[in-house]
């Protein structure tokens, strides 16, 4: 059973950071690239940041290049979101997604229909 868990959402004030964890288990049959994905009020499911498993590559969405790392642990099957100088903008919940698509992941990365396995998602909230 494939299960993501995420950690390490919060409420801070502009300008602060956190570090969002996904902690996977169950993907023994391979991973194409985990994504982070959020969600605001009101508004779609929009693509934040991925990597690729085996290569490392990063992708981002523009809003957050500069500001956000994302990275990954092989060994502890854990990915990260590093989040820096956080805006009121980046409030939305969380979430970290897996791809199994290993030949496709870079092509797709973007899009939420692509990945298979999702986490519950956390909140994150910057005050102004």
């Amino acid at each position: 059973q494939v299960q993501l868990v995420e950690s390490g959402g919060g409420l801070v004030q502009t300008g602060d950071s956190l570090r969002l964890s996904c902690a996977a288990s169950g993907l023994s049959f391979g991973v194409g690239g985990m994504g982070w994905f959020r969600q605001a009020p009101g508004k779609e499911r929009e693509f934040v940041a991925a990597v690729a498993w085996s290569t490392g590559t990063t992708y981002y969405t523009d809003s957050v290049k500069g500001r956000f790392t994302v990275s990954r642990d092989s060994a502890e099957n854990t990915v990260y979101l590093q989040m820096n100088s956080l805006k009121p903008a980046d409030t939305a919940v969380y979430y970290c997604a897996a791809d199994t698509s290993i030949n496709t992941f870079r092509h797709f990365y973007t899009r939420s229909a692509s990945y298979d396995f999702w986490g519950q998602g956390t909140q994150v909230t910057v005050s102004s």
